[in-house]
C-alpha cells in the first residue's frame, strides 16, 4: 500500500457527508487550503488528524484508510449474519455470529439457508403474558421432528431445544428479531416477527 488514505477517499467520504472542504477544516482545525492538498494528493493528514477526521466524516479508521465504506444494518452486534450449524448424526446445535468451520462426530457441518416457511412448516407466534408463544403444527416423531426454535434479536439467540413426542413449541420474551425453527428433514425456516 503506498498511501495510508488516499484524497480520493477524503474527498469521496466528506462529499458523502455533504460537507465543504471549509466546514470539513473548521471540524479538524486546519485551513481549507490544507483539506485541498489532501484531496489532491499533495499531502496527506499528519497521523494524529486521522481518528479527528474519520470521527468527522463519520467512518471508522480502518474505513478511511482502505477508502471502502463499509454498511452494517445493524451496529450494536451484526446477528444479522447469524448462522446455524446442525450435527445430521447426533443432532448437536451450532450457532454463530457469522461464518466458520465446524465439525460434528467427524462430519464438517455446513451453515443452514434460512428459508421462508411453506405449508407444513407454518410458524405462528402470538403474543401471550408478555411473551411470544410459539407453536407449529408438525410430526414430532423420531424420524421427523422440529429440532430448535431461535430467536435472534438485535443482541441476543435465545433457543429452544426440541425432542421428539414432545409438543411443537416455545416462549420467548417478547422482542422484534428473526424467528427459525429446524426440521429435520426439511432444513431451516423464518419469519421476522
Amino acid at each position: 500500500m503506498n498511501h495510508y488514505v488516499t484524497g480520493a477517499a477524503i474527498r469521496e467520504l466528506r462529499e458523502k457527508k455533504q460537507l465543504t472542504q471549509r466546514q470539513l477544516a473548521q471540524t479538524l482545525c486546519v485551513s481549507d487550503k490544507t483539506i485541498s492538498k489532501w484531496e489532491t494528493g499533495r499531502g496527506l493528514p499528519d497521523i494524529s488528524l486521522l481518528e479527528p477526521l474519520s470521527a468527522a466524516l463519520s467512518v471508522s479508521v480502518a474505513e478511511l484508510l482502505s477508502g471502502e465504506c463499509f454498511v452494517n444494518t445493524n451496529r450494536s452486534g451484526n446477528l444479522l449474519r447469524s448462522k446455524f450449524y446442525v450435527c445430521p448424526i447426533c443432532g448437536n446445535v451450532l450457532w454463530a455470529a457469522g461464518e466458520g468451520s465446524f465439525s460434528c462426530c467427524g462430519v464438517n457441518l455446513p451453515p443452514l439457508e434460512a428459508e421462508e416457511p411453506d405449508e407444513a412448516h407454518g410458524l405462528r407466534a402470538q403474543r401471550l403474558d408478555g411473551e411470544w408463544y410459539v407453536t407449529l403444527d408438525h410430526p414430532m416423531r423420531k424420524d421427523h421432528f422440529i429440532s430448535f426454535f431461535a430467536l435472534v434479536t438485535d443482541n441476543r439467540t435465545e433457543i429452544v431445544r426440541l425432542y421428539p413426542e414432545q409438543s411443537a413449541e416455545a416462549r420467548f420474551p417478547y422482542r422484534s428479531g428473526t424467528l427459525y425453527a429446524c426440521c429435520n428433514r426439511h432444513g431451516l425456516f423464518r419469519i421476522q416477527l
